[in-house]
């Protein structure tokens, strides 16, 4: 056995700390454009400090947890790394919004074997967007880079978002009973689930790629971000009774929207009413998939929904035109019967 007495240092180890410094500076401009009140400490320090806004009487936090899923080995494969940040905002703070909470603030992860610059920060410039589309600081995160943990070229997200409610405000869905309408509010693709069964249909067609999809570069469309709902939806509660909202996440419409609907009661899906847009229709065609495993796989074109009293469908409706959100009744609340508590047809 021989040894060395060549002086080793982080970086010969495969960790660049001035590269994780530079990615810092690239930051913080980014991060300053999401400050909103009650930031009181936020990017470069070891803990990120936030107080609650004082308008809140009875505050009541609400957490969320989310990544991008395997829609990242698209990202590689394409380098296409500018929106996958709004998508991993957009997994958090669609699922926050559904008790009624107002996203505050949110933190990111990011790791990778080796840390590249500018694949970073664009990353982290999408993450930084879509904090701002959504009124949520971007208070602080984490930047790690492990050799050998990664492969060349691949890194993986985590983010956190933290919101707030009123206490006497909480959504439950404990007010819904049969006969109230479900409102689905349009998606902008694919979002971020599925992407494992995407990824499929996509190597299934091999070089028969279409080279647009609805009127967009084919990858663009696949690629297109989770959209974010939250200042819509915001201001309808502001304005409307809502009693439950849901985000169409892994689980499709099948699984999703009955999770806030309470026992005893079901949902009825009018299918007709749900029409695809051109994303799914091709992904449902290359992949020969059955309707019951689109329902259940991916939000097909319905990215949150509102579940709303019957008489206040128009007034909402009408709200969310004026917003230029399109959206559109799929369907009813109903008696549960049997086990099947979901029935798309």
């Amino acid at each position: 056995m021989t040894s060395s007495n060549t002086p080793l240092s982080y970086k010969d180890a495969g960790v660049d700390i001035v590269a994780g410094d530079a990615l810092v500076e690239r930051i913080k401009p980014l991060a300053k454009k999401t400050m909103r009140e009650g930031v009181l400490a936020g990017i470069g320090g070891f803990g990120a400090l936030f107080e609650v806004p004082k308008r809140y009487q009875e505050p009541v936090l609400v957490s969320g947890t989310d990544g991008v899923g395997t829609k990242l080995k698209l990202a590689f494969e394409w380098n296409m790394h500018d929106t996958v940040g709004i998508d991993l905002v957009g997994m958090s703070v669609n699922d926050v919004l559904v008790q009624g909470a107002e996203p505050l603030f949110f933190l990111d992860y990011f790791a990778c074997g080796k840390l590249d610059v500018d694949t970073a920060a664009a990353v982290v410039g999408g993450i930084a967007l879509g904090c701002e589309l959504s009124g949520c600081a971007l208070i602080g995160g984490e930047t790690a880079e492990m050799p050998g943990m990664y492969p060349a070229g691949e890194y993986d997200l985590a983010g956190f978002c933290v919101g707030a409610v009123e206490k006497s405000k909480i959504l439950t869905g404990q007010s819904v009973k049969p006969g109230d309408v479900v409102l689905g509010l349009a998606s902008h693709g694919v979002h971020s689930n599925g992407f494992s069964l995407v990824r499929k249909c996509i190597e299934r067609a091999g070089a028969d790629l279409p080279t647009t999809l609805d009127g967009q570069p084919f990858k663009q469309a696949i690629m297109a971000p989770t959209r974010l709902y939250v200042k819509n939806v915001l201001a309808t509660l502001a304005k409307h009774p809502v009693k439950a909202l849901a985000h169409i996440t892994g689980g499709g419409l099948t699984e999703n929207i009955i999770r806030v609907i309470p026992d005893g009661l079901g949902l009825e899906i009018e299918a007709s009413a749900i029409v695809l847009p051109p994303v799914f229709d091709w992904l449902q065609r290359e992949g020969a998939v059955p309707a019951q495993e689109m329902w259940r796989t991916f939000n097909c074109g319905v990215g949150f929904v509102l579940v709303l009293a019957p008489g206040d469908v128009a007034a909402v409706s009408a709200h969310l035109a004026r917003r230029g959100l399109a959206h559109r009744a799929i369907g009813q609340v109903v008696k549960a019967t049997g086990e099947e508590r979901v029935r798309i047809g």
